[in-house]
């Protein structure tokens, strides 16, 4: 079953996701494009249009520093990252604070701010302590046609999952697998149904021997929920659903 739309989604392992409109826009989720499994490197980036970082862990900033310093996207960010971003990053005018339920424009698109199960923050080297950059998240973008995309960032399944479904109804959702820091198949399964979701691209799993969650091991779960109908788009880093 193709996803069908007009929009690319092409998953550079780990959360790293770059979709790339029908209209041309490109939007990149947690570009952490310096991972083990990335066929891209930083450098090799050629545009990005909307900026979106589910949380403050390394893993999933990653390169958006670097990255957004040369294109100066419009970069959505919960409010204590938009504030720690006003004082350490350039382009800071296109960035826009918001919070979780939020809805805002950026590029033309709509950008909806979900909850997320999980923690947030980074290691502050020179202070001793951890740098906080406000809770973690997930993002509902609708494209120009009207499709919905949902990455839901590290997360655990969450039963408000529901309350993404019923009001804002995600065509695909990007959920992680791997386990051990976020919910593994079993868990993503559950997610899949409360979201109503009937594609599905695996995120977050594979990059270190701990995430061992698999994209069989989902297909297995969901087919134990009756949901075998659902399509898991099992694709390798830098290769694209269509």
């Amino acid at each position: 079953m193709a996803f069908d739309r007009s929009c690319t989604i092409t998953w550079y392992g780990h959360a790293c996701v770059e979709v790339r409109t029908g209209e041309g826009k490109t939007i990149l989720f947690d570009p952490w494009f310096s991972n083990p499994l990335s066929p891209k490197t930083p450098d090799l980036v050629d545009r990005c249009d909307v900026m979106l970082v589910t949380h403050g862990h390394g893993d999933h900033m990653g390169n958006a520093l670097q990255i957004a310093s040369r294109f100066q996207p419009d970069w959505p960010a919960i409010h204590e990252l938009q504030l720690w971003l006003s004082r350490n990053y350039a382009g800071k005018d296109k960035v826009i604070g918001m919070n979780k339920g939020g809805t805002v424009s950026a590029a033309g698109l709509r950008v909806t701010m979900t909850g997320a199960d999980h923690s947030a923050g980074d290691w502050n080297a020179g202070g001793e302590t951890t740098l906080y950059f406000g809770e973690p998240a997930g993002f509902v973008v609708e494209l120009e046609d009207g499709t919905r995309l949902y990455h839901a960032g590290d997360t655990n399944v969450f039963g408000d999952m529901k309350l993404i479904r019923d009001l804002y109804a995600p065509d695909l959702a990007m959920l992680p697998i791997g386990g051990h820091f976020t919910m593994g198949p079993r868990e993503a399964a559950l997610a899949v149904e409360y979201l109503g979701v009937k594609h599905v691209l695996p995120i977050h799993y594979g990059t270190f021997p701990i995430l061992a969650g698999t994209p069989d091991e989902l297909r297995a779960e969901l087919s134990k929920r009756g949901l075998g109908d659902v399509e898991v788009h099992d694709v390798r880093p830098g290769e694209s659903v269509r």
